[in-house]
């Protein structure tokens, strides 16, 4: 497997380390299906945009890793997404095995990969469920409903035989042709030796399924009972990898998964999560914390969303601050766009204080206060505050959402 990497919001283009005019296409399709947010399209190349991850074409494996520096370690870097992905619950090592995953000799892909093995193993192990299903076939004694006309059909010659439809109890239902659809996508992309081992015992232990066109809308259709609730982690790696899989895109033999990660959104999710849970281990602070609230803005359908507002109740009143997450270096200023939208969300929340928060160890900026010229509504303060999230042996901090609130003065 030739692989090549990368950083978000770089290029590469065309006769660069084996990327040829074949992947170049196929990057183009999967652009367009996905309505253009991956990539920015040169004539000779691709510009990757806020998208992280790896993408797989043919015998080519290429690594997105987040934005640094190019003196800067692109193994660390891969780390601290894999971890920053664990953080924000898009990577769960719930059955035994998974905890066996070499993060350090493994990309992206094979970690989903392989965990999503290690969950249809322990189901396997643990005992996969039957259902009811209803069977139309021949059959040698007569069971269930007789179906007439098949049975003049099926049986003219054949007195002998009875063509039924009757209940059968076995293991070919929707839940277990999903996991067999997204074994059959892994078998196709694994790469390594031990994976493919992995992969081949697992389909071997696994019944045989009758094959199915599986979509966005069945995934969406599937509900999770009681009884089927082991399924749940392992349904939710099938539909990721189900999804991320473009069979349509290819070129002779060659088709193309692609798992990448908005790192806006990731970032967002994050910074959110650690709050959440400093917030909860200091009760004593008496603040609430809330994601993507929306108020009405313009129109009937035109809504704010900031990221994360912050409140503080006592006795005569209620104080709230707005934290807009930006996943990008705002260089000595933040952006003109970036402190409008900041001071919109303060109108509309009556926030006396909203923050732009950025990645990185920059020297922070204090609350400087927007220059209203109405005397009549509440004085609004901005200021740009900064985390460094990796610390000096390229490890993800543990102290996010204290660092968060030390910027956060007097609240």
């Amino acid at each position: 497997m030739h692989t090549i990497e990368r950083y978000e919001h770089g290029r590469l283009l065309i006769g660069e380390e084996g990327f040829t005019r074949t992947h170049w296409e196929a990057c183009v399709r999967l652009n367009q299906l996905h309505e253009g947010k991956y990539f920015e399209l040169l004539p000779q190349g691709i510009k990757f945009n806020q998208y992280v991850g790896v993408l797989q074409v043919g015998g080519l494996l290429l690594q997105i890793h987040p934005k640094a520096g190019k003196a800067d370690d692109s193994k660390r870097w891969k780390g601290v997404l894999l971890e920053m992905l664990k953080a924000c619950g898009r990577l769960k090592a719930q059955t035994p095995g998974s905890a066996r995953v070499k993060k350090q000799n493994l990309n992206l892909l094979e970690v989903y990969f392989e965990f999503f093995l290690r969950e249809v193993e322990y189901l396997i192990h643990r005992g996969l469920i039957k259902r009811y299903r209803k069977h139309t076939a021949n059959v040698s004694a007569l069971k269930g409903k007789l179906e007439f006309a098949g049975n003049i059909r099926q049986n003219i010659v054949h007195k002998e035989r009875f063509y039924t439809s009757h209940q059968v109890y076995d293991y070919q239902h929707k839940l277990h042709q999903i996991l067999a659809f997204a074994l059959k996508i892994v078998d196709h992309f694994c790469s390594t030796t031990y994976l493919n081992d992995l992969c081949k015992r697992v389909f071997l232990a696994f019944p045989e399924m009758e094959s199915i066109k599986v979509n966005a809308a069945l995934l969406n259709n599937i509900t999770i009972d009681r009884k089927s609730a082991p399924y749940e982690r392992a349904l939710e790696l099938a539909r990721f990898i189900i999804l991320s899989y473009s069979p349509d895109i290819s070129h002779g033999n060659k088709k193309m998964i692609a798992l990448l990660f908005d790192m806006n959104q990731l970032w967002e999710e994050y910074i959110f999560r650690h709050l959440k849970k400093y917030i909860l281990k200091h009760p004593e602070l008496g603040l609430s914390i809330r994601a993507q609230e929306s108020r009405l803005f313009y129109g009937s359908s035109r809504y704010l969303c900031p990221d994360i507002v912050l409140r503080k109740k006592d006795e005569n009143n209620t104080q709230t601050i707005v934290i807009d997450t930006k996943w990008k270096n705002p260089g000595s200023y933040s952006a003109m766009e970036d402190l409008r939208q900041l001071y919109t969300y303060a109108r509309f929340w009556q926030a006396e204080k909203v923050i732009l928060l950025y990645p990185g160890n920059q020297p922070e900026t204090s609350f400087i206060p927007y220059q209203n010229h109405s005397v009549d509504i509440l004085h609004h303060r901005c200021k740009a505050a900064f985390v460094n999230v990796v610390d000096e042996e390229g490890r993800l901090r543990g102290d996010v959402g204290e660092r968060v609130f030390e910027s956060i003065a007097h609240l």
